[in-house]
């Protein structure tokens, strides 16, 4: 037997988004899971152990696809091979959520794991690593013993890299949980460095440390789905020469699993983290600009010299919170999230809905999955499909609600997006819409029920760091297979040129005025509409200084009135009033449209005589027009607006150049339609927009 023995605590994360693509999910189960699951399944390694966490809304696509994998993972668990980790079901970042659902979200989890895998969940996966102190009471709560984040949180804390062997408890209000760190060499390392690399660091900690545990957890997609891994971990033997490595050293190298290492190691002491994610996670919440200049300052330091090594210990970029503030459209999806927990959460305290609310609260559960809500080195918020997905669960739960509530057509105010105004919802059977007039009056959210919907899930263009990669274009070096954090690959070409940048939120009802030559634009989206309601419409109003097309200012009032259509869509009745006589002014108020994707032959424009005029990525200028349809089979949806007042219609596709696993892309966000008209004097106009 060993004198001094490592365990090395080996543990895997595999998730797929809400609102993933079915085939690329597949396709992750083809490459990752299933060939990682047979591998270590053979009998020459029957002594390795493993810990695995698989997140609700894999298990759930697992269930209904491939439940023999879940079958398999069963009998493994009972072997005592794999312990299966729990966590939060449907992968949520806990930051995000009420402590309630906190709890919830990891007790379903628990009790589905339960049901289905026959296990007892003890320790859990800590979803992308973001830690706040006071997680420990909840996670206590529901029952967990363990988690695992990164060593990095505890450098944070001050601690050495030499005192992280093993783990640590930490207290929130009275409760316990032990904290394990994992390796962030060793995240870098496995699996594109040498199997006998991790040997050999290993024998470094065994003569320095007693009865070390020593912890790798990353994702399981890094075995088989990221860029060229496939053949890196199995056709070229990687995985298993990793396996045989372990197998030759075990007798001084025990892989166990989380759990076992709990039991075994006494707790290397307390301590309190403080607010953390991964190290590249606090680098991308920074706002831009900031990124920037962190990223250039950390490149100039001398890499080699001690007294950087300690000091960039210290070194942290951001809070995940603020990528709410970063970008202001994942805070909406946040804020409606949080308007359904809320909700919920009231009916819940009321007797009479008891055991009718299991659903809504699913819906939920689903809409909290954390992927569309931020953006690094994935595509995150940048990927309609994750957006929708949210959505989706959402405007479903909110559905159920509302037929318990018996409260299909209703008006509510608030301050829905907590920005410290009041927003207005409006719904009926159909639709409902949420407008915000202290921000331009516009119209930031339009959900179609019976589709689960959002026809405003947009995202602007904005600046990101890694766009000065984009610049250089493809002159960058590409390596075959390395870290998505390192990699710089391009998906396609010309992407340079597609870099273009938003001042405001893509959004409808945003109000303008143009210059006659259309180079200068008096931008109204910034100015706070009073809001009133008058039978089923909500009447937007500013009085201020307008431009007229040779750029004089003169004061006018707006007023749009906003409401929904029996049947689907709304109507918006502008009137301009206190034009001075003398004044010419075009005046513009744009319309975005999501979901609806552009460069495919089945989503397309129409005009009024029925006419396909290009599929929804063309730049269209229709002169005189009081019609344009929008159409996109694939979701059977018909978007068909209508002016009472002719005007020249302008379409335009609204594309972001961002970064994914897979390399740098254009992705189609949204479709912007921006009617202008000339008016003098007193001017009224409805614009209908009937959707079916």
């Amino acid at each position: 037997m060993a004198l001094n023995p490592v365990r090395f605590a080996l543990a895997f994360h595999n998730h797929q988004p809400v609102g993933n693509f079915e085939g690329t999910i597949e396709d992750a189960y083809q490459q990752s899971y299933l060939p990682f699951l047979e591998l270590f399944s053979r009998p020459e390694y029957a002594s390795l152990k493993i810990s695995l966490h698989n997140s609700g809304c894999l298990e759930e696509w697992l269930e209904k696809h491939h439940p023999e994998y879940l079958d398999r993972l069963r009998e493994l668990a009972m072997a005592g091979r794999v312990e299966i980790l729990g966590g939060p079901f449907q992968e949520p970042i806990l930051a995000m959520l009420p402590s309630r659902d906190r709890i919830g979200q990891i007790r379903y989890h628990r009790d589905w794991l339960a049901e289905r895998l026959g296990v007892k969940v003890r320790g859990m996966w800590m979803p992308e690593r973001v830690w706040e102190p006071d997680f420990v009471s909840d996670l206590a709560e529901a029952g967990i013993e363990y988690t695992i984040v990164d060593d990095y949180h505890f450098k944070k804390a001050g601690l050495r890299e030499e005192q992280l062997f093993g783990h640590f408890t930490s207290e929130n209000d009275g409760r316990l949980v032990s904290i394990f760190p994992g390796s962030e060499k060793l995240r870098y390392w496995i699996p594109f460095h040498s199997p006998e690399e991790t040997v050999n660091y290993f024998r470094e900690i065994r003569e320095i440390q007693k009865d070390p545990v020593i912890v790798f957890g990353d994702d399981g997609e890094k075995f088989g789905t990221w860029p060229q891994t496939y053949k890196h971990v199995y056709e070229d033997g990687w995985l298993v020469s990793f396996f045989d490595t372990l197998v030759e050293h075990s007798g001084w190298i025990r892989t166990v699993t989380l759990g076992e290492a709990y039991d075994a190691v006494e707790p290397l002491g307390k301590l309190y983290l403080p607010d953390c994610s991964y190290r590249e996670m606090t680098e991308w919440s920074l706002p831009c600009e900031r990124l920037v200049e962190y990223e250039k300052a950390t490149r100039a330091m001398p890499q080699d010299d001690p007294l950087w090594q300690v000091l960039k210990t210290f070194l942290s970029g951001g809070n995940w919170r603020n990528f709410k503030v970063k970008y202001p459209e994942t805070n909406e999806m946040y804020a409606r999230m949080m308007a359904v927990s809320t909700r919920l959460a009231r009916m819940e305290a009321d007797p009479k809905y008891a055991g009718k609310l299991d659903n809504a609260r699913l819906e939920l559960y689903r809409g909290q999955c954390n992927c569309g809500y931020w953006h690094g080195a994935f595509g995150g918020c940048y990927l309609p499909h994750l957006r929708n997905g949210i959505y989706r669960h959402l405007i479903a739960a909110d559905n159920l609600l509302d037929r318990l509530e018996n409260r299909i057509d209703s008006v509510g105010k608030a301050d829905y997006n907590f920005d410290a105004f009041e927003e207005y919802r409006l719904s009926n059977a159909q639709s409902i819409a949420w407008l915000a007039p202290r921000r331009g009056g516009m119209l930031y959210e339009f959900d179609l029920r019976e589709k689960e919907l959002n026809l405003l899930a947009t995202l602007a263009r904005r600046p990101e760091a890694y766009h000065e990669k984009v610049r250089l274009g493809n002159q960058q070096k590409d390596d075959d297979c390395a870290s998505i954090h390192e990699r710089v690959h391009f998906k396609q070409d010309g992407l340079e040129t597609m870099l273009q940048y938003d001042t405001r939120l893509q959004k409808s009802l945003q109000d303008r005025f143009l210059s006659r030559d259309g180079k200068t634009c008096d931008d109204w989206s910034d100015k706070k509409y009073d809001a009133v309601l008058e039978g089923g419409s909500l009447i937007l109003s500013c009085t201020a200084p307008a431009m007229d097309e040779n750029g004089v200012f003169h004061e006018i009032t707006l007023r749009k009135a906003f409401s929904l259509r029996d049947g689907g869509g709304f109507q918006v009745v502008y009137r301009l009033e206190n034009l001075p006589p003398d004044a010419v002014f075009r005046f513009a108020s744009e319309y975005h449209f999501a979901a609806l994707p552009g460069h495919c032959d089945d989503r397309y424009f129409y005009d009024a005589t029925g006419e396909k005029r290009g599929d929804l990525s063309t730049k269209l200028e229709l002169l005189e027009a009081d019609t344009l349809g929008l159409v996109d089979e694939w979701l059977n949806l018909d978007v068909k607006l209508g002016f009472s007042q002719k005007a020249i219609l302008r379409t335009c596709p609204i594309e972001t150049v961002s970064n994914s696993e897979g390399g740098f892309e254009a992705v189609h966000q949204s479709v912007s339609v921006l009617p202008v008209w000339w008016v003098k004097g007193d001017w009224e106009c409805v614009v209908t927009v009937e959707i079916v």
